[in-house]
């Protein structure tokens, strides 16, 4: 039996399947391409992929490309499926798209393959999943999206993009948090180590104070392991308010600090570990700066 090749091999493991390109000719401009050949095909013939799972680029990034396409051109082909007369649609590619259209570029270079709707919406797919720079939310999404519109199992996903079962079930689970640490996900504010102990922390109140503690406190992904199984090991209802009572004096903390602060017209720096201990450190530069901080605290 011929082993079924994995899409997590590549998305050009994908491309090269017999069942993804057919051998067709076809004119464009001048010259005559077969279906897998590379072509320039003018620009206003191209249509992005609507299955695209990333509709969000940063414009730094495109500003960035787009110089670099005015003077290097592009150097990776865009790879498009026929449509109909004259019009292709990208499989992928699309930031180098942008960026061409950014540049002025009136055609660019492009690979040819012929595909349906379903195999053009895993390309999408698993293309967005090996981009190095998703976040663990854009990755869950897309591995939901193949399970939904393939109709996969995770078993399925699993043997088709060549990872293991629980590297699935992990990013799916992420899928299940509250909004806000979703979010919080997206932005970087908390790591996948962060919000996979978050899955397991209990209902939304308490998930979403302990996310607040990992801002505020700047926990790490064992302390927030730690902090999970002593509320689970004790009284769930006190566990959460003393949660949110924590929050509440982190917040009342960093306001005396900023009070005091404006008065003292100096740096003032208040931290506190989960037990109520802690340091209050005032910052001076020079003698004369202590003398003043020393005469304002005698008022």
């Amino acid at each position: 039996m011929t082993k079924k090749r994995a899409l997590g091999k590549g998305l050009s493991a994908l491309l090269e399947n017999a069942n993804t390109e057919t051998p067709t000719t076809k004119n464009i401009g001048i010259e005559t391409m077969s279906a897998g050949s590379i072509a320039t095909i003018a620009i206003e013939r191209i249509e992005a992929n609507p299955w695209n799972p990333r509709s969000t680029f940063e414009e730094e990034a495109l500003e960035e490309l787009k110089e670099s396409i005015k003077v290097h051109g592009i150097i990776q082909p865009l790879t498009v499926r026929k449509l109909g007369r004259d019009k292709y649609q990208l499989i992928s590619g699309e930031r180098r798209f942008r960026a061409s259209q950014l540049a002025g570029l009136k055609d660019v270079p492009c690979y040819i393959r012929i595909a349906n709707d379903q195999t053009m919406l895993e390309m999408a797919l698993v293309e967005n999943i090996q981009r190095e720079d998703l976040n663990a939310i854009e990755v869950g999404l897309s591995y939901q999206r193949l399970i939904d519109e393939c109709d996969l199992t995770q078993e399925k996903l699993s043997q088709k993009l060549g990872k293991s079962r629980s590297n699935i079930t992990n990013f799916l689970r992420l899928l299940k948090l509250p909004a806000p640490i979703q979010v919080g996900i997206r932005e970087g504010l908390i790591s996948m180590g962060h919000a996979r102990a978050l899955v397991s922390a209990g209902d939304e109140d308490v998930q979403i104070d302990i996310f607040k503690r990992i801002i505020t406190d700047g926990l790490s992904v064992r302390e927030v392991e730690s902090l999970i199984k002593g509320i689970k090991n004790g009284d769930t209802a006190g566990s959460t308010a003393s949660t949110s009572t924590k929050y509440d004096f982190d917040k009342q903390a960093m306001n005396f600090a900023t009070k005091l602060s404006e008065k003292l017209n100096a740096k003032v720096q208040l931290s506190a570990n989960n037990k109520g201990k802690g340091k209050l450190v005032i910052n001076f530069d020079s003698e004369d700066e202590l003398n003043a901080i020393i005469e304002k605290i005698g008022k």
